[in-house]
């Protein structure tokens, strides 16, 4: 072929115009991947992408959510933590992640109460919720409470000496108090003769163990709160109603004379023979992967039969060897046939019914306890009592309907051989494979020397 000027001109200018062309479509593709991306999990359980309820929780988020890791700088915390946040972003662009030393800043750990090292503070719409367990699952949840509106009012009947939600003696409530506003509930006591009128927005309604009788228009309040279909947690204690009889007759509950004896706790090496243990628990929204021992001190029977209309069940149910004594518990404290009650006995009972309207998908929630000890500032630190009393509120106040996302495992982790195989295996790479090498090179040398 002959190549002329014009024809070495024309293929340059044909090069050059590919060159240019290949540049502007590479540089087309660089700026196409920062506005857009593409990701692919090809793994089994596709443990590297979130669940379906996750991805569908961040489409109704309306806003910004800032995410604050206090972790050291221990890369593999926050790798991990950076990771893990990643997929939430690739849903939704304004989730934010800030790293804070909590060595650096002490002041503001304390203020917050950070304690565990790769604790997370999650911000949505000015309330926020803390994550000392960092998964999927916990994160979803917590973003699903802050998702929901509205204000979660706790109100504590007070007047009549019952324990305060946020007091700090013994017997009073304020470390549960304080745990419960941390979750974003809002937390104030109402008089009910100062105040006589329950609000409409109050989304459990707190008796608290009174110690001297209510009135007649007090109890008419409470019991047409109930009627009307609001949520009520009632601690109660051994030392009778105080005037709440109609309210336990509405409810079909009756507490048993005298207060619960396990003896079963001496093994344990405890002599108060008033606290009983409960290490079982019948299946429930309350106590749903719940296995943890809790312990009620000075607890009272109930007996419950289900009003027309409710669905209950025994929740908390004391070891069979206990009883109700009703006698002094000082000295040698046995059972009395005929005078005590023989168990086991229910100690908290949780009841349900639908109803014709509502914020609450339409179904209304209590809870009886026949002990209020348990989540006082002396005792809530024992076993899972802590635990058991964040479950009742979030039953009570519908916050129980939480995601549930199985954990995602490879399958192909794991590699099991039996042991023939394993010993073929190993004769193979240890004799075998040498063997053959030294034989492929002997053939090799041989042959060239020919």
């Amino acid at each position: 072929m002959f190549v002329s000027g014009k024809t070495r001109r024309a293929t340059r200018l044909q090069n050059a115009l590919f060159l240019i062309l290949f540049l502007a479509v590479v540089g087309m593709l660089a700026w196409l991947s920062t506005r857009y991306t593409f990701t692919a999990d090809w793994t089994a359980s596709g443990r590297n992408t979130l669940s379906a309820a996750s991805r569908e929780l961040l489409e109704r988020l309306d806003g910004p959510v800032n995410v604050t890791a206090f972790a050291s700088e221990d890369e593999s915390v926050r790798r991990a933590i950076r990771d893990l946040l990643a997929r939430y972003q690739r849903h939704k662009r304004d989730i934010t992640l800030d790293f804070v030393n909590p060595d650096l800043q002490p002041a503001r750990v304390r203020e917050l109460g950070i304690r565990v090292n790769g604790e997370l503070l999650i911000d949505y719409q000015g309330r926020q919720e803390k994550l000392a367990s960092v998964s999927e699952q916990s994160i979803t949840n917590a973003l699903q409470r802050l998702a929901r509106s509205g204000e979660r009012w706790l109100v504590f009947i007070e007047g009549h000496g019952e324990r305060r939600p946020l007091g700090e003696a013994n017997h009073d409530l304020g470390a549960w108090g304080q745990r419960l506003e941390e979750k974003g509930f809002r937390i104030r006591s109402q008089n009910l003769v100062a105040e006589p009128a329950i609000a409409d927005n109050t989304a459990v309604l707190v008796l608290a163990g009174p110690q001297t009788d209510l009135l007649p228009g007090e109890v008419a309040m409470i019991q047409q709160f109930v009627e009307g279909g609001g949520n009520l947690l009632w601690l109660g204690d051994p030392d009778g109603l105080h005037g709440l009889q109609p309210l336990a007759a509405t409810l079909g509950v009756d507490f048993l004379p005298g207060v619960i004896v396990d003896p079963t706790t001496r093994v344990l090496g405890i002599s108060d023979p008033r606290l009983a243990i409960v290490s079982t628990y019948p299946p429930h929204a309350v106590t749903r992967n719940f296995d943890v021992v809790t312990l009620f001190p000075q607890a009272a029977g109930i007996a419950y039969t289900p009003p027309p209309g409710w669905q209950g069940q025994a929740m908390l149910v004391s070891a069979e060897r206990s009883w109700s004594e009703t006698g002094e518990l000082s000295g040698q404290v046995a059972f009395d046939e005929g005078a005590d009650t023989p168990g086991p006995l229910t100690l908290g009972v949780v009841m349900s019914r639908a109803r014709g309207g509502g914020e609450d998908a339409g179904e209304q929630r209590v809870a009886v306890i026949g002990d209020g000890d348990f989540l006082s500032n002396a005792y809530l630190g024992n076993g899972g009592n802590l635990a058991l009393g964040m479950n009742l509120i979030n039953w009570l106040s519908h916050e129980d309907r939480f995601i549930d996302i199985p954990v995602k495992t490879a399958p192909d982790r794991s590699l099991s051989f039996s042991p023939l195989a394993q010993g073929v295996i190993g004769f193979g790479w240890l004799v075998l494979l040498p063997l053959g090498l030294a034989a492929t090179g002997a053939v090799i040398w041989w042959r060239r020397r020919r």
